[in-house]
């Protein structure tokens, strides 16, 4: 198995301070197994395989969706998680293979 590429300074430097805010860090920990820590009642996706929608994931950390909605934001422009559309809403989702880079690259140089 190759191993994943590093990410560059610039990189590293958005997916840490995306992951230096406790919620976020919790809401991507959440999202590693989204069946066991969201009430999935009325989901119209799989959440394992597109996401889970916004308004789960706002029910479940229980601040203003706004305020999800931008922590959820960070964490993609990171690229620490994947937004999917579904209609009218939107689905989050962890990039795998992002995170395995992250971990990768802290293993590689720290």
């Amino acid at each position: 198995m190759a191993e994943a590429p590093l990410m560059t300074d610039s990189e590293l430097s958005d997916a840490l301070r995306a992951l230096a805010n406790p919620t976020r860090l919790q809401l991507l920990t959440w999202l590693r197994e989204p069946e066991r820590h969201f009430s999935l009642e009325g989901a119209i996706a799989d959440p394992v395989e597109v996401g889970v929608c916004v308004t789960h994931i706002q029910a479940r950390v229980g601040l203003a969706q706004s305020t999800v909605s931008a922590y959820l934001s960070e964490l993609q422009r990171a690229g620490l998680v994947r937004a999917t559309r579904v209609g009218k809403w939107t689905h989050y989702k962890r990039d795998e293979r992002r995170i395995a880079q992250l971990v990768a690259t802290l293993g590689r140089t720290l």
